[in-house]
């Protein structure tokens, strides 16, 4: 049995599995073709973070695969609170054959992981955030082809965003360019690097931007820092992705987000909505690779 907590939870030779996996998977929706391998599998969704995209990712990816989701929210659930987060892993895991959970802190995850009988997915935790950047590469490679080699720019916030690139970075062979303002730093211990051949740092973001082959960026507050929102506001200012970083990138770079955006904060209107932008083909990817992710956690690699 396997978890999917962290990014570096699989290795370089799954990722290219579930890659190509994914993208038949995608060839088999765009056709309207039945790809349903996980009928009479149910899929326990566990929010204590709001989401838009990756509630409706799962739960209609988990019906196009043929099975069924039971959605729990903090409301309905005693994750934590009234009953340990050890004994509630327990009990649902007896009752589904798949869990994702979105909440604050990793540990709560790992902890749910540790005792649950099935397997486990991170729909985004304030460490991490591995779902989106399995279908931010699985664009680049739609769009660009391999992603080893190149460069991606991460301007603003070392986040949860931030930590996984890292982690991608250095599993996957490509080098990232990060910028954020200063007391917003990436942590290497948090990512889990043990050496920093896979990132530079850079104070100004353009230079970060310079000959890069991606350029994304994310929300200057994340949810669960709001009290900080002004001075966030403040602090990135020069952070914002406009036409002039985009311009010293590579001629053919492309942009991403992980959305909701702001535009005329972390991105401008000219570039989220402009011909180098490929944020909605990105957010609907997060079906196709949460699907293939999913079919692999519980049947393993299947023939192609």
């Amino acid at each position: 049995m396997r978890h999917y907590l962290q990014f570096s939870d699989l290795s370089a030779s799954e990722y290219a599995y579930l890659f190509e996996r994914a993208a038949l998977i995608k060839r088999k929706f765009k056709a309207y073709e039945k790809h349903q391998p996980l009928v009479d599998r149910t899929l326990a969704m566990i929010f204590e973070k709001a989401s838009t995209r990756t509630r409706v990712s799962f739960e209609a990816g988990m019906y196009q695969l043929g099975g069924s989701v039971v959605h729990l929210t903090t409301g309905d659930s005693q994750l934590g609170r009234s009953e340990p987060i050890e004994d509630s892993a327990r009990v649902i895991s007896r009752m589904v054959d798949l869990v994702m959970i979105r909440t604050y802190g990793q540990d709560k995850i790992k902890r749910f992981a540790e005792y649950s009988r099935v397997p486990v997915i991170n729909g985004l935790t304030n460490e991490f955030h591995p779902c989106q950047i399995l279908a931010d590469i699985f664009t680049y490679i739609e769009h660009r082809g391999s992603i080893r080699g190149k460069t991606v720019a991460w301007v603003g916030d070392g986040n949860n965003m931030a930590n996984t690139w890292l982690q991608a970075a250095d599993l996957l062979g490509f080098t990232v360019h990060v910028s954020t303002p200063s007391g917003y730093e990436v942590n290497q211990a948090v990512a889990g690097i043990a050496k920093g051949d896979s990132y530079k740092v850079f104070s100004d973001p353009m230079q970060a931007c310079t000959g890069a082959d991606l350029v994304t960026t994310d929300v200057w507050t994340s949810m669960g820092y709001e009290a900080e929102n002004e001075a966030r506001r403040v602090a990135f200012a020069d952070w914002c992705v406009d036409t002039d970083m985009m311009h010293v990138a590579k001629p053919d770079a492309l942009f991403m987000h992980c959305l909701p955006a702001h535009r005329g904060e972390e991105v401008q209107a000219d570039v989220i909505d402009g011909p180098h932008s490929v944020v909605w083909d990105e957010a609907e990817n997060r079906l196709h690779v949460q699907k293939a992710l999913m079919e692999f956690l519980l049947l393993g690699q299947l023939a192609q």
